[in-house]
């Protein structure tokens, strides 16, 4: 990696300019100071050079805040309001049947410019592509619009012969380090039930793994990521070791059915009675009733959702690009 794109990706996943943020979360500039102003939020950082910045961590928050207000409450109620507070408003709120007071920031690009900069190896267009879509979809529309369409298209790209393995290999590699970057800070946030992420024996791919981690965070179920080919013993010891709440499996459509099926039945058996076996993606099979199963990004954020204990909160829909 280069060192430009490093200082890129440190200062991406640490703090945002005032633009950024503006960007990343469709509220204008000039609001973002007077709510600062009026009520200490968002509150900025001074970095040695005197520029004011802002933890990524003040994006999701200004998200569910104007998502608050675009349903008929008022800043000055909202602003400063708690966590718990957003949820119940959130909760109890009909979602707005038009786009909220912030008009959405343009498109930076579609898949199709993704992909070409996949093709062209350009890690910091992919990058910084990835982040905008992170900062202007949100977490559903972030992965069902911007990631899941992408390792189509390469995985597309490749079986006809436009790409090469090497292509694959550096997507991979870059959107699962972008997700990393987005996920860490909603770790170090989330209070509520643990999940454990891991993938079953054989299966080696661990983007769908990262994709549900990253959902299960950003509604904030505190993960714990352990990555690809866990053993069933292993993952059944610790969910009882640490009181986990539930087990976060990720299937892939090249993944062994047979194998799924019986590395699955030992994991339920080695899981206590009270930690919920969640399974996703393309492989996971279907009609057992000894493990939950999602098939679809809003499932699992509705599934996350009843695992805190809270209610139900579809996400209006976003039109494809």
């Amino acid at each position: 990696m280069s060192e430009r794109t490093t200082r890129h990706m440190t200062s991406a996943a640490g703090r945002l300019s005032i633009g950024s943020l503006a960007k990343a979360t469709g509220v204008p500039v000039e609001t973002l100071r007077t709510w600062e102003q009026r009520y200490g939020f968002p509150q900025a950082e001074r970095k040695p050079s005197g520029h004011r910045v802002y933890a990524l961590s003040t994006v999701m928050r200004l998200r569910r805040i104007a998502d608050v207000i675009a349903r008929g409450h008022r800043a000055g109620s909202v602003v400063g309001a708690s966590d718990a507070e957003l949820d119940r408003l959130l909760s109890a709120t009909a979602a707005p049947l038009a786009p909220g007071p912030f008009p959405p920031y343009p498109s930076q690009g579609s898949v199709q410019a993704l992909l070409a900069a996949v093709s062209a190896f350009d890690a910091d267009k992919l990058t910084a592509a990835l982040w905008f879509d992170w900062g202007r979809l949100g977490p559903i529309g972030f992965l069902q619009l911007t990631v899941a369409p992408l390792m189509e298209r390469v995985g597309e790209e490749w079986a006809e012969g436009r790409m090469e393995i090497r292509h694959e290999h550096f997507m991979s590699e870059r959107v699962g380090d972008v997700m990393r970057a987005i996920r860490l800070p909603l770790d170090l946030m989330a209070t509520g039930p643990m999940a454990i992420c891991a993938t079953l024996p054989g299966e080696s791919h661990a983007l769908g793994l990262q994709m549900v981690a990253l959902l299960l965070a950003s509604a904030g179920v505190r993960i714990l990521y352990l990555g690809t080919e866990i053993p069933s013993p292993e993952l059944g010891r610790l969910a009882h070791e640490l009181g986990a709440r539930a087990v976060a499996v990720s299937v892939s459509a090249a993944a062994d059915g047979a194998a799924v099926k019986r590395h699955l039945t030992r994991l339920r058996e080695a899981l206590p009675r009270s930690v919920v076996l969640l399974v996703g993606g393309r492989g996971a099979p279907a009609g057992r009733s000894d493990i939950a199963t999602v098939d679809d990004f809003a499932a699992l954020e509705r599934w996350a959702r009843q695992l805190r204990g809270y209610p139900i909160h579809v996400e209006p829909e976003r039109s494809p690009r």
